[in-house]
């Protein structure tokens, strides 16, 4: 099967569109009608996942006589508030894949997943993204696919410099010296502006041996691990103008990611899509674990979008068929195959790891297992992310202290756990 690199950035810019797939096959007389809200990874018409979930409708209904399945599928600007406003409404689909989860679990609206599926589906998800997707140690979120991150460097810039691939901070702050002497636009991109800087922000922050949650699972954003990173960013890198022209406050993802494909960047964080887009473009890539103080980070960020089941219409058994016959491994390589992003479960990653058609990936498929992932089973996260979002790029900018900067975002985060 001939892979299609579409990717992340699609789904995120992906057109406002919306579908209602009847699911086919079989009579109109079915026992019980799931409803099933989705939201659309694809970029154009040709691609809209409800291509996707028509295929995967039609053979849960053939081997599934009495249920049937009728899925929307909304853009990614669109689906989570479509979904809020449903429950809001009383009108709760049955399943939701989206992008949070927590509020819903929180408020009493979601079933557990040992309440829906079995033992066996429930067991096969990766650790880490199982107990991401749980609430007070209690799983409601299923991830549904994910992705990783990657340091991503231009290969003939590295060739031309004679440079090998960076370990260590200090690696990167030499490279991109080196890079800056030979004319490179942006030596290292760092998009710390409001697109994804909680993305950015947070792979920097575990390579420094810190991040956004403590062992004991609260906020720690200022802590001396996080200050010292961002000193070290501001000091080494942004200071000495490696940064490339626009300020990292300034830059978001989408941009970096495009002066990456057109040769202007010799190093940034990356995911799965980008190695494509940049390799249909000509630019040769490279890739390697974050780097950190004294050499690769021992895991990378993790993101993931999620699938829950709503209490509302009662079909818990219903829900539970049709979600164990979706994580079966055909059905989650199909879609992480189709939009290039990584599977949730032990076994359908194995199965691509073990095949040579998926030989690119295999470098972001070892680093799941040992992803760490956004705290989205905090009800607070929203709120926090968006304190990061708004306030992160500013922790390297002229005149400002990160110390201090990152005091206010902790701060905020503090205030958001104190008002749940």
């Amino acid at each position: 099967m001939q892979r299609r690199y579409l990717g992340l950035m699609a789904a995120v810019a992906a057109l406002g569109l919306t579908a209602t797939l009847s699911g086919c096959g079989g009579s109109e007389s079915g026992d019980v009608t799931l409803k099933l809200v989705a939201a659309d990874y694809g970029n154009s018409a040709a691609n809209n996942s409800k291509k996707y979930w028509a295929g995967l409708v039609k053979g849960f209904e053939a081997s599934h006589p009495g249920i049937k399945v009728d899925v929307s599928v909304y853009s990614w600007k669109d689906v989570d508030r479509k979904v809020a406003d449903m429950v809001k409404k009383g009108q709760a689909p049955d399943i939701a894949q989206i992008g949070a989860y927590a509020d819903y679990a929180k408020a009493g609206k979601l079933y557990r997943a040992d309440e829906m599926l079995s033992i066996p589906t429930q067991a096969n998800f990766l650790p880490h993204l199982a107990d991401a997707g749980s609430v007070d140690r209690t799983q409601y979120g299923l991830p549904f696919v994910a992705s990783t991150r990657l340091l991503f460097y231009n290969k003939k810039f590295f060739a031309q410099a004679g440079l090998d691939a960076p370990k260590t901070w200090d690696d990167i702050r030499n490279d991109a010296a080196v890079l800056d002497q030979r004319g490179v636009t942006y030596p290292l991109a760092l998009p710390l502006g409001p697109e994804e800087s909680q993305a950015e922000a947070m792979m920097w922050l575990l390579s420094g041996g810190g991040g956004y949650i403590g062992d004991v699972g609260s906020y720690e954003i200022d802590s001396v691990e996080n200050v010292k990173t961002f000193d070290w960013l501001k000091t080494n890198l942004v200071d000495k103008g490696l940064v490339g022209p626009v300020a990292p406050g300034k830059l978001d993802r989408g941009k970096a990611f495009d002066a990456f494909t057109r040769g202007k960047v010799g190093m940034l964080n990356g995911h799965p899509t980008l190695m494509q887009e940049a390799e249909k473009k000509g630019v040769s890539v490279g890739m390697v674990p974050l780097p950190g103080i004294d050499g690769p980070t021992k895991g990378s960020m993790g993101v993931a979008d999620w699938i829950m089941g709503f209490k509302q219409r009662g079909h818990r058994v219903e829900t539970g068929k049709f979600l164990d016959y979706l994580f079966t491994d055909k059905n989650v390589i199909d879609f992480a195959d189709e939009y290039d992003l990584l599977p949730v479960t032990d076994s359908a990653s194995a199965a691509m790891e073990s095949d040579p058609e998926y030989k690119p990936l295999r470098k972001f498929l070892a680093a799941l297992p040992n992803s760490e992932f956004y705290p989205v089973g905090k009800t607070s996260w929203a709120r926090v992310n968006e304190s990061i979002k708004e306030n992160i790029g500013n922790a390297v900018a002229p005149n400002e202290s990160p110390e201090s900067v990152l005091g206010k975002i902790a701060q905020d985060a503090r205030a958001a756990e104190e008002a749940e």
